[in-house]
């Protein structure tokens, strides 16, 4: 996957595409992996890097959500288990089934809770990954050992899908390319063509170069996250909010924490939503937060009540709780709700169902959604495109299709033993893992390497930044960069870092 390559295609604008996609986030790229793979000549247009915004920046989970079991959503819960279990069978490189427990410090709780995850087991019908059960507390704690004992009356344990979200993210593109789409980062949609009324093709521009370009589509959809009102108002200046985002953040801090390999999830918090204490790379990762009325924004950072009330609510169920210098990274998220009809303040009470909106002029925009359900949004959003363009009728084949395996690094170890070496001691990556991603996987800056490509970023900033100049000296090497390209890269990545410079 060589953006070099890929972006030749767009140098004929004479061609006709039969879906462009604008936005290269989750369901962006579900999008194309879909099209494509029904044999509909696909584009995709993405302005930043793949995953970048939002969908880089979640809690790990392949989740149905337990909590939205509370709220009624029996469908959406349904459909987000049945799409868990089929990702875990097309990616199972790239997704793993995690035990996660509900801790009781009432008598009641534990069955209480058991009674609602045997609803959640039942809803996934055959595509299940285990049943949920009642741990007594000394079961409990020898999962998790450093979860407060007192009053402790057991918990209920079940089982959810763990990833990691950017590099499912660089296989659905890579597996877009594979069945013939074309998909570019870093190439930003500005403004769309018109004939007659109706949307015909978009003007984007290449960040990296400068240059613009024009492509004609039989059919546009914008799959653009928080970034869906800033792309309606392309096509209508005049278009009301459709979304109301809300950010959510995470902290990451050593495993021993929590220690062991299950994860915990506590049903409620003080805004409503739900706590979560997960192992992740050999870090534990706390979250999430629920703060509206935020502005939409590519690198949202964490508010520092947000870091407070994470590390308060952690407090109270872990024996020794992180402090604020145990945080070794922490980063933020904005979902793209999308707002109910009435309105509502409280965004943890907004569904996450998807929306789908087909303007006057044909631009489709398909909303909210999550994670979890990215295949069936890819597979409603197709579905609404070939209607909408007149294509030949094509059958969805993504509900049995294999997402691409990364296999490069393994490639490179093989043949230099030295690359085998990590690039950090407190980092789980090894040179042949950089290389790989800069040679294979279409990085533009460090920040896409260190970010995304790895997970460097948000597992250890101090990590990272140490790293950095010699990770951007090896990019300006390998992508052929002018001299003081690296040490740009290395101030742009380090200004989006969350936590200060160790000793600033």
């Amino acid at each position: 996957m060589k953006r070099s390559d890929l972006i030749q295609q767009l140098d004929d604008s004479s061609q006709v595409w039969d879906i462009i996609v604008i936005g290269g986030g989750a369901t962006g790229l579900g999008i194309a992996v879909d099209a494509a793979s029904r044999g509909y000549r696909t584009l995709l247009l993405e302005q930043a890097d793949f995953a970048e915004g939002t969908s880089s920046r979640s809690t790990k989970l392949i989740h149905g959500g337990v909590r939205y079991l509370r709220n009624g959503e029996i469908g959406l819960v349904r459909d987000s288990l049945r799409e868990r279990g089929r990702l875990m069978e097309n990616a199972p490189h790239l997704v793993h089934r995690l035990p996660l427990v509900v801790p009781g410090y009432h008598w009641w709780e534990p069955p209480y809770y058991s009674i609602g995850l045997k609803l959640y087991d039942l809803l996934a019908g055959r595509l299940g990954i285990g049943g949920s059960h009642i741990v007594c507390p000394d079961d409990l704690l020898r999962r998790m050992p450093n979860l407060k004992r007192a009053k402790l009356r057991g918990g209920a344990l079940y089982y959810d899908g763990q990833f990691d979200d950017a590099r499912l993210a660089i296989a659905l593109a890579r597996t877009a390319v594979k069945y013939g789409a074309c998909v570019l980062n870093h190439l930003g949609v500005v403004a769309l063509d018109k004939t007659d009324g109706k949307v015909t093709g978009i003007v984007a521009t290449d960040h990296l170069t400068g240059r613009e370009y024009r492509a004609r589509g039989r059919a546009i959809i914008s799959a653009t996250g928080v970034f869906s009102d800033a792309t309606r108002r392309l096509d209508e200046p005049e278009a009301p909010p459709l979304i109301a985002p809300s950010q959510g953040i995470h902290l990451v801090v050593d495993r021993s924490f929590l220690g062991g390999e299950t994860g915990l999830l506590v049903p409620a918090t003080d805004d409503g939503r739900v706590l979560f204490a997960i192992p992740w790379h050999n870090r534990l990762l706390l979250g999430t937060t629920d703060t509206p009325g935020v502005a939409p924004t590519l690198h949202p950072k964490p508010l520092e009540e947000e870091i407070s009330y994470l590390l308060q609510h952690a407090a109270r169920y872990l024996e020794k709780p992180p402090q604020r210098s145990d945080i070794k990274a922490a980063f933020a998220g904005l979902r793209p709700l999308v707002k109910p009809a009435e309105g509502s303040g409280n965004t943890a009470a907004i569904s996450r169902d998807h929306t789908i909106l087909l303007s006057d002029s044909g631009l489709i925009t398909i909303a909210g959604g999550k994670w979890t359900t990215y295949r069936h949004m890819a597979e409603d959003a197709v579905d609404h495109a070939a209607k909408v363009a007149g294509l030949s009728p094509a059958p969805c084949v993504t509900k049995n299709l294999k997402l691409d395996e990364l296999s490069e690094a393994l490639s490179l170890a093989k043949a230099d033993l030295s690359l085998k070496k990590t690039i950090h001691p407190e980092l789980p990556y090894s040179r042949a893992d950089v290389l790989a991603a800069i040679r294979h996987e279409m990085p533009a800056t460090l920040d896409d390497v260190l970010s995304r490509r790895t997970r460097c970023a948000i597992l250890d900033e101090a990590a990272s930044r140490e790293i950095a100049p010699g990770v951007a000296a090896l990019m300006a090497k390998e992508l052929g960069k002018p001299g003081g390209w690296a040490t740009e890269q290395v101030e742009d990545f380090t200004n989006k870092l969350t936590l200060p410079e160790p000793g600033a």
